[in-house]
C-alpha cells in the first residue's frame, strides 16, 4: 500500500479520497474547506496545512481541482508540490483542464525528477462515490502502469490515452460529444411531445433502435423511463450544468488553437450558457430539457 496525499476534496475528491483508504492506503488530505478537510480527517485521513506540506514525504499525489489557472498554482512555486515532493514521487492529476496547463505542469514535474500523468475522469459523484470512475490517462507507458494500481482502488476503467495532455484531450472530446447527444436526446423528447408520442413509447422505441445513445439509456431526461436518472429526483446532479458548461467551453477553446471545426459544439456551449446564465447552473446538464421544452428553464415547469 502507498502513502498518498489528496489536493482538492470537493464532491468528486471526498469519494475519490475515502476509496483509496478503504482500499488500504495511507492519505494526507488538503483542501481549503475546513469542513472538507474535517470530513477527511474522519474518514481516517492525516490533514495537512498546505499542498507544500501535504506533498513531503509520500509515495504519489493526487489533485483534484477546478481549473488550470489553480492546478499550475498548486503544483508551481515554493509553496506547491513539485518544490516540496521528493525525486521519483508520482504525480496524478484528475482535475479537467486545459491541454496547455497539463502540458505544462507535467513538464515542469519531468524537469524537477518527478514522474506525472494527467487522469480526468468520468463517472460524475456516483462513479465517485462507487469507485467505478473511468479514468483518462495522458503520459509516457511506465508512469501510466506505476499510477494504475492506484487509480485502480477509485475506478473501473483505466485506458491509457497516449502522451502527456491526451487525458484531457479525451476528457474534453468525450464531455461535448456528451454535451450535444443530450440536447438532442432532449429535442426528440420535447418534439415527441408535441406529436403525441408518449415519452415511455419513444424511450421503448429509440432504446433499442439507431438513435440509442448513453444520454437516452442511462441518463434519459425525461422522469420515467431510467429510475437511476436525475431526471427522477428533480434534476438534483448528477453532473451539474456548470460542469457541462466549462468542460464545452474547454473544447472550444482547444477547438480553435488547433483550428478544429466544432459547430455542434458551439451550439452545445451557447445553450448551456443560456440556461446556467438563467439560474440553472446547480442543476443538472439534463435539466436543460425544460429550457428546450420552452419554459424559463426551471425543470418543475416543464
Amino acid at each position: 500500500m502507498a502513502k498518498i496525499a489528496f489536493i482538492g476534496l470537493g464532491n468528486m475528491g471526498g469519494p475519490m479520497l475515502r476509496n483509496l483508504l478503504k482500499a488500504g492506503h495511507e492519505c494526507v488530505a488538503f483542501d481549503l474547506s475546513a469542513p472538507a478537510l474535517a470530513a477527511a480527517e474522519q474518514a481516517g485521513a492525516r490533514a495537512a496545512a498546505s499542498p507544500g506540506d501535504a506533498a513531503r514525504g509520500v509515495d504519489g499525489v493526487i489533485t483534484m481541482l477546478p481549473t488550470g489557472t489553480i492546478v499550475r498554482a498548486v503544483y508551481g512555486g515554493p509553496g506547491g508540490v513539485i518544490a516540496n515532493a521528493a525525486p521519483g514521487t508520482l504525480l496524478i492529476d484528475c482535475s479537467t483542464i486545459d491541454v496547455a496547463s497539463a502540458r505544462a505542469v507535467a513538464e515542469a514535474a519531468t524537469a524537477a525528477g518527478l514522474s506525472m500523468v494527467d487522469a480526468p475522469v468520468s463517472g460524475g459523484v456516483a462513479g465517485a462515490a462507487a469507485a467505478t470512475l473511468t479514468f483518462m490517462v495522458g503520459g509516457p507507458p511506465e508512469t501510466f502502469e506505476a499510477a494504475r494500481p492506484i487509480l485502480a482502488a477509485m475506478g473501473g476503467t483505466i485506458v491509457h490515452a497516449g502522451a502527456a495532455g491526451t487525458g484531457q484531450a479525451a476528457k474534453i472530446c468525450n464531455n461535448m460529444l456528451l454535451g450535444i447527444s443530450m440536447i438532442g436526446t432532449c429535442e426528440a423528447f420535447m418534439l415527441a411531445k408535441r406529436l403525441g408520442l408518449d415519452a415511455q413509447k419513444l424511450f421503448d422505441i429509440s432504446s433499442k433502435a439507431s438513435g440509442q445513445c448513453w444520454s437516452l439509456t442511462s441518463y434519459c431526461p425525461v422522469p420515467g423511463p431510467v429510475a437511476s436518472a436525475p431526471s427522477n429526483r428533480d434534476y438534483q446532479p448528477g453532473f451539474a450544468a456548470a460542469m457541462m458548461l466549462k468542460d464545452l467551453k474547454l473544447a472550444q477553446d482547444a477547438a480553435a488553437g488547433v483550428d478544429a471545426a466544432t459547430p455542434l459544439g458551439a451550439a452545445a456551449a451557447a445553450l448551456y450558457s443560456l440556461y446556467c446564465n438563467a439560474g440553472h447552473a446547480g442543476t443538472d446538464f439534463s435539466g436543460i430539457i425544460a429550457m428546450i421544452d420552452g419554459s424559463d428553464g426551471s425543470p418543475e415547469r416543464q
